[in-house]
């Protein structure tokens, strides 16, 4: 599965791979991987990833379109 949306959101904020490694406490090569879809996110991860981008699982996971979080 290629997670697209977590490149975009990640550009969306002129953020490095590198960054994003750091922000999740992994590194660039592992942070790479997730966006090219050559290891699966785990869960905390995701969770992670929805809150540092104010959006939901969902859509990280190409699951809805709409941006916004679930309250």
């Amino acid at each position: 599965m290629l997670y697209k949306r977590i490149r975009d959101l990640r550009e969306d904020k002129d953020l490095t791979q590198s960054q994003m490694g750091e922000i999740l406490s992994c590194s660039q090569r592992v942070y790479s991987n997730y966006e090219r879809g050559e290891l699966d996110i785990p869960t905390e991860i995701l969770i992670k990833l929805a809150s540092f981008h104010n959006t939901s699982v969902d859509y990280i996971l190409n699951r809805t379109d709409k941006t916004e979080p679930y309250d």
